[in-house]
């Protein structure tokens, strides 16, 4: 009997929605279910079933579960074992104030309280010298405290471990007997900076036990011979850094994917648009829980210091911004009557009210009431939204809360309110970090990205939008692109004046370079091993460095970043090589995979640079929707959508009956079954080779 054929599906578990991706005879296939937030691989199986039920899976997952365990706070008990004297430092943290005039501004309390830290007397300098060594006896002692608070996972981080764990090796030994799971910082982060060191090995003990136990369980799931009938599945992670991971990576250092799902929408943001001749673009998801963005200067850039619930985390992350701002998001008037829309988020259960079940107004009912979500035009027609459910609603929440704006006014001041957030966060990502919007497309994707990209993008003078085919499961396609990788990374904090210290800087590379490839062994990866080598650099004397990549320009390419980010540099002055990054790539089989359209096609169909060209020189035709001289087109479908407080006759359209390098102009609402694009008045639009919508903006 022949061996069923393995399929790659991959999975991205959001907070309203499962998008799933796999490849079917050669094309990109999708389905979209809602997410069951009480337990998420019950969505993923449900997928699964509809997919494909008897073929060997590959699953490759984005997840929230560490993401929403930070945030709800819902983790491991956890100790924290450390050096004697430095049990608060996750406590004090650092001086800096997010709000600093707040007087009444509550501090993040940490994830482990203070019975639960523990100091042990050892030392070791800066040079990695050991000054003292934890005795025995009181290793063993520190075995049965820790024991007697019956803690569920274990979190060592001891200081200066980066420049010689054998202290930390020593403690490790002992605890381990306890039989709980570990979080070691020279393992997870051999970087300096106690603090933040210690954040991120605490976060990775705190989900830890967390992960194991939902990652087990899927595993399981996925083996039952009445799900499935094969035992050959297999599962792996996307990391928050862009890359996959193997199962048990994911399990041992979750720490690593807290990010998961956002990072999967930057590869499939920077893969798509480099199709249509984009390197330059700021990536651009609103889903039903918050929004991501990103900026991409021809590759996704990862930050080794980011921040997620309020606490610093060490390890590499793509560079994502996020706001709590969805088409879930509940609208809501403060104590001064102002409209306010987010964090707060109706989620998958109940959902907007124009899912039946929610009774608060989101974002998502603003859109409907104002036409730009067609009410049966949803999932491709599956899923009908209730919108005289949705009028009656939101009229009754209105008297309710003794307002005297109509529904047109109210839905139109959501999505002001809504898009002030989101053009706050690219703002962030952008200008706020030396980039000008101008030079750079907007990507837009997520179930709600195509809402509102264009009035985003008309604000901030970002001359293109692109809307990606299938952009409400781009992300996940961004996981099934996904190539599988490694971060490394070693503190070493040498000075350079005019030149480099390159056969050093080699000699500690290899050692990066050798640990990579043992752990792609153990793994059995094959393939070439790709390497990516950066240095963290800074001028003596600064707090924080600039990652730039290794080579003999090392120092000049510093003095221009520097620039570039803060406007000044000092060619002149000292500077300091901090940590060196080794990221170690495999490249997927499936790296180069286009979401091809099938779609029809005229004769003039320009290549994707013409397409561009045309958009910036060419004028509105007279005739929007006039038919191809090659292809049949059905007449569009037109309906009143809101504007700028009007309502304007807006045509309704088929994505799947765009043609190729045919010039359209706004008003128009494209439909399909992941998402809704709204092109407002006076913006034309193309769809090119690649199977993207292109919108030009001015």
């Amino acid at each position: 009997m022949p061996r069923p054929p393995t399929l790659r599906i991959a999975i991205d578990t959001g907070g309203t929605f499962t998008d799933c991706v796999w490849v079917d005879r050669g094309r990109v296939r999708m389905l979209k279910i809602f997410s069951t937030p009480a337990d998420p691989s019950q969505a993923i199986m449900e997928a699964v079933q509809k997919i494909s039920p008897n073929a060997e899976i590959v699953l490759l997952h984005g997840t929230t579960v560490g993401t929403n365990t930070l945030l709800q706070r819902k983790g491991a008990r956890v100790a924290l074992v450390t050096t004697a004297g430095f049990e608060d430092a996750i406590e004090i943290g650092r001086q800096a104030r997010p709000k600093l005039y707040d007087f009444f501004f509550d501090k993040i309390e940490p994830l482990v309280p203070r019975g639960l830290r523990f100091g042990i007397h050892e030392r070791t300098d800066s040079e990695g010298n050991i000054l003292e060594t934890p005795p025995a006896n009181e290793l063993a002692d520190l075995a049965q405290q820790v024991r007697e608070k019956q803690p569920e996972s274990i979190a060592i981080s001891l200081l200066f471990s980066f420049a010689n764990p054998e202290n930390e090796r020593s403690a490790a030994q002992v605890l381990g007997e306890l039989g709980l799971p570990l979080s070691i910082s020279h393992e997870i982060l051999p970087e300096f900076r106690e603090y933040e060191r210690t954040s991120t090995v605490v976060i990775n003990a705190y989900l830890q036990p967390v992960m194991q136990r939902y990652l087990e369980s899927l595993a399981a799931r996925l083996q039952k011979p009445s799900a499935l009938h094969n035992s050959r599945s297999a599962i792996f992670v996307m990391q928050s850094s862009g890359g996959i991971t193997a199962l048990a990576t994911a399990a041992r250092e979750p720490v690593r994917t807290v990010l998961s799902g956002p990072a999967g929408g930057v590869i499939g943001a920077a893969s798509t648009a480099r199709c249509s001749g984009f390197d330059e673009i700021i990536s651009f998801d609103m889903g039903g829980t918050s929004t991501d963005v990103a900026l991409i200067d021809h590759e996704p850039q990862a930050s080794s210091q980011s921040e997620i619930a309020g606490l610093p985390v060490g390890v590499p992350m793509l560079d994502i911004h996020t706001v709590g701002a969805g088409g879930g998001s509940l609208a809501r008037f403060d104590a001064a009557g102002a409209l306010r829309v987010g964090p707060e988020s109706a989620g998958a259960d109940p959902g907007p009210i124009c899912y039946g079940r929610g009774t608060l107004p989101t974002v998502t009912d603003a859109n409907l009431l104002l036409g730009r979500l067609q009410p049966h035009r949803f999932l491709g027609g599956d899923f009908t939204l209730d919108f005289e459910r949705t009028r009656r609603t939101v009229t009754d929440w209105l008297t309710q809360n003794k307002s005297s704006l109509t529904l047109e006014q109210f839905a139109a001041g959501v999505i002001r309110v809504v898009n002030a957030t989101m053009e706050k966060a690219i703002r962030v990502v952008s200008i706020e970090r030396g980039h000008d919007p101008r030079r750079f497309a907007l990507v837009a994707f997520g179930g709600a990205g195509g809402l509102h990209a264009c009035e985003l993008a008309q604000a901030l003078g970002i001359p293109r939008v692109i809307v990606p085919s299938m952009p409400g499961a781009l992300s996940a396609f961004g996981i099934l692109v996904s190539d599988v990788v490694k971060d490394y990374s070693r503190t070493i904090v040498w000075r350079a004046a005019m030149e480099l210290p390159l056969s050093q800087l080699e000699s500690e590379f290899r050692k990066l370079s050798q640990s990579a490839k043992r752990d792609f062994t153990s793994e059995h990866w094959t393939g070439a091993i790709h390497e990516q080598r950066t240095i963290d650099v800074r001028y003596r004397g600064q707090g924080y460095e600039l990652n730039i990549p290794f080579s003999r320009r090392l120092l000049a390419d510093f003095h221009e970043a520097h620039a570039q980010r803060y406007g000044y540099s000092h060619p002149d002055r000292e500077v300091e090589l901090v940590t060196l990054r080794l990221r170690a790539i495999v490249k997927s089989p499936q790296a180069k995979l286009a979401m091809q359209p099938s779609i029809p096609r005229t004769d003039a169909a320009e290549s994707n640079a013409s397409v561009n060209k045309s958009l910036t020189n060419s004028q509105p035709p007279h005739s929007n929707f006039a038919k191809s001289a090659r292809v049949a087109q059905p007449p569009p479908e037109f309906q009143s959508v809101g504007f700028d407080g009007k309502r304007l006759k807006t045509a309704i359209l088929d994505r799947n009956s765009l043609t190729i390098g045919k010039k359209y102009s706004g008003p128009a609402v494209i439909t399909e079954y992941s998402a809704t694009t709204v092109v407002p008045p006076r913006m034309r639009f193309v769809l090119d080779r690649a199977g993207n919508v292109v919108i030009a903006t001015n």
